[in-house]
């Protein structure tokens, strides 16, 4: 019998660690462009903010704040343009990623589901599904979905991506509302995770319940939004899920008698974040500035970059095996995860982080046209 760690699907970057001693072999300092985390000061807005939160003796409610829920709406309709919310559509979360991982489970899906994601994605969609029992399948559009019913395996969820980790791709509101449309006529959920709806650089990403999208009802809708990127707060943990209100509802019963309740010095720091739109935007031209740097040097040494349009990372390819590329890239210096860590159709790229240090930027972008072409290898 197998054990659950053996039907989870591995964790992101778990083939990393030998990349990381190959680069510590070079000469040089080792610049690390594999990883997703913030590495920026967390506004001063918001350390003020959770110090003042700090005395806190009481239980946080599983429904969060009052302000933090309107906060939250108030943020959407003036960065977004979604209307039509109630702060009770609003539920604060532990960091998405646990709500991402186990939302399957709470909402009662099983083995007898079938469940869509992205065929490039971060795992944690696939391991919701394996934790449930359920069938995880891949679906990027109307067409994929259509096949899937046509082959009896009809989602009962489908989760979309956009902005995408790891590539970097926008769906455009045409594509978003014809999901919309199509998992409303097969009764199936739709959640968007929407953790780099802030970072469009070539694409405006739109919100799933932007009512151009959604139609003005929220009906089998979720949205997922998480304030790790737009505001260097991973560390606090500080997330939400918003949309159709009997599901919200329905979440904030379970997630009560599971005890997971976003910490009250966060659900303050959060407040003061989503009401701050200034550093923001001071974060958008530090991540667009990095990019402005490493793009071209990427270009430079024969890469191609496709789709990253939006978000934190720059999906590139050299034609060639993602393995040998993360190899050489190693060999100057260099760390950068295989696209195969997010699925099969990621054999030919990598994904280069830009929540690295100006400096380690910089050095990278000086590395990269060293890089031997690929057909003297």
């Amino acid at each position: 019998m197998s054990t659950l760690s053996q039907r989870l699907p591995a964790a992101v970057q778990t083939s990393l660690a030998g990349i990381r001693d190959r680069a510590a072999a070079y000469a040089g300092p080792v610049v690390d462009l594999s990883i997703g985390a913030p590495i920026d000061p967390t506004p001063e807005v918001v350390r003020r903010a959770l110090a003042a939160e700090a005395d806190s003796p009481g239980y946080p409610l599983t429904v969060g704040r009052a302000d933090l829920r309107r906060s939250v709406v108030a943020w959407l309709g003036r960065a977004h343009g979604v209307g039509g919310l109630h702060d009770r559509q609003v539920l604060p979360v532990i960091g998405t990623k646990e709500l991402i991982g186990s939302l399957a489970l709470h909402l009662g899906r099983g083995p007898d589901d079938v469940i869509a994601h992205p065929r490039l994605a971060y795992p944690t969609y696939a391991v919701g599904a394996a934790l449930v029992g359920a069938m995880a399948v891949e679906a990027d559009d109307v067409a994929d979905l259509e096949a899937l019913a046509a082959a009896d395996r009809t989602p009962s969820l489908v989760w979309v991506n956009s902005p995408s980790n790891p590539t970097g791709a926008v769906l455009d509101a045409s594509a978003l509302h014809a999901m919309v449309t199509w998992c409303r006529e097969n009764d199936a959920l739709l959640v968007s995770d929407e953790c780099y709806l802030d970072l469009g650089w070539e694409a405006s990403p739109v919100s799933v319940l932007a009512h151009d999208i959604c139609g003005g009802t929220h009906d089998g809708l979720l949205a997922v939004h998480s304030l790790s990127k737009r505001s260097n707060l991973a560390g606090y943990r500080c997330g939400f899920v918003t949309g159709d209100q009997r599901l919200v509802t329905e979440l904030a019963s379970v997630r009560r008698n599971l005890g997971l309740q976003l910490p009250g010095p966060q659900q303050g720091a959060a407040i003061a974040a989503l009401g701050d739109d200034a550093h923001v935007v001071e974060q958008r031209a530090r991540y667009a500035a990095r990019r402005d740097v490493l793009r071209p040097a990427l270009e430079a040494a024969g890469f191609r970059v496709d789709h990253s349009e939006a978000g934190l990372y720059l999906w590139a390819t050299r034609e060639e095996p993602a393995e040998r590329t993360v190899a050489v890239l190693a060999d100057h210096g260099i760390v950068a995860v295989p696209g195969t860590e997010y699925g099969l159709h990621g054999a030919a790229h990598v994904r280069f982080a830009l929540t690295a240090p100006d400096a380690d930027v910089a050095l990278a972008a000086e590395r990269l046209p060293t890089l031997p072409d690929k057909a003297l290898r």
